[in-house]
């Protein structure tokens, strides 16, 4: 599993920002598709991203390294997604009840449970 935070909402550019970072981790690994499933969350499906994947498809088919292939969810249809019930897990065993964590204890945590490394957080997009 590959995770990264950001300060502040979820937006297109901070979409655009993450595929960049995954597509450079798999195409390090040898990795030349991505399919990528996701919801129908605004920043997944706003033609700002739509235009973004299909620009990165063709500089990948022209100079190499990870393609992207979006899958979307049905919007009535949310037992098809699998990652549903990992969050819900893993929020029931990372949080306190007693006290809200600090951010960096959240993705500390966060990161212990799924088992991957705690990558500093995405860059804020630039407006």
């Amino acid at each position: 599993m590959l995770l990264r935070f950001r300060d502040g909402r979820p937006v297109s550019a901070t979409t655009e920002g993450f595929l960049g970072w995954v597509c450079g981790e798999l195409a390090a690994e040898g990795k030349r598709v991505f399919v990528l499933v996701w919801d129908n969350a605004a920043w997944h499906v706003s033609q700002r991203v739509g235009r973004w994947v299909a620009r990165h498809n063709r500089r990948v088919r022209r100079d190499g390294g990870c393609r992207i292939r979006v899958r979307g969810l049905p919007v009535k249809a949310p037992w098809l997604n699998p990652i549903g019930p990992k969050w819900v897990h893993g929020k029931r065993a990372v949080v306190e009840p007693d006290r809200k964590l600090t951010p960096d204890e959240l993705r500390q945590r966060v990161c212990d449970y799924f088992g991957c490394p705690n990558e500093p957080t995405l860059p804020k997009p630039q407006p």
